[in-house]
């Protein structure tokens, strides 16, 4: 029984996978959706997490993923678009996806900005070949304040839970694309 639910809910990811599997949305309702959704989640770091506006100012670009959502047991994953900036303007869009093997249970959306502290850090996640490895790490932001955190390899990464729960919660393993406007 367990072993069955595990590759429903792999087969069920895989269909969701592959089907939203295309960086910028389709019609230009859904960029304007989009675009709008990620300025709201701008507004809404900048309003509870004390300190983020260092990382706004001083950044090459940033990288907003309004939604991520993340499930699994034993085997998952986790899907969202988001829209890349750079000196404060839209430059095209992103998305984001992991595969998860290990011991996971639940679900869980959540919103995720990716600060890149130079440009080249930035020309590394616009030329497609950009991830995060295993171990890689993130400041959840009910657990502290970007006050206290910094760029780890060019990189800040802050996560803000939208609801669910999961007993797993690592970026390790995600990979990007992006699309230019």
């Amino acid at each position: 029984m367990k072993r069955t639910l595990t590759w429903i809910v792999f087969a069920g990811f895989l269909a969701l996978w592959l089907g939203a599997c295309q960086t910028a949305p389709k019609s230009e309702a859904a960029r304007d959706e989009l675009r709008a959704d990620a300025e709201k989640t701008v507004q809404i770091f900048k309003e509870k997490v004390k300190g983020i506006e260092k990382f706004f100012d001083s950044s090459a670009g940033y990288a907003v993923f309004p939604s991520v959502g993340k499930a699994g047991l034993g085997v998952g994953g986790a899907y969202g678009k988001g829209v890349l900036y750079e000196d404060g303007k839209v430059v095209g869009y992103c998305d984001v996806s992991q595969g998860t093997f290990g011991f996971q249970l639940g679900a869980q959306a959540y919103r995720e900005i990716i600060f890149f502290q130079t440009k080249d850090n930035l020309d590394a996640f616009k030329s497609n070949t950009f991830e995060f490895q295993a171990g890689a790490s993130a400041v959840a932001v009910e657990a502290g304040a970007a006050t206290h955190a910094d760029y780890e390899n060019g990189v800040a990464v802050f996560l803000m839970t939208k609801g669910g729960l999961m007993f797993e919660a690592a970026i390790g393993g995600q990979k990007f694309t992006f699309k230019p406007l």
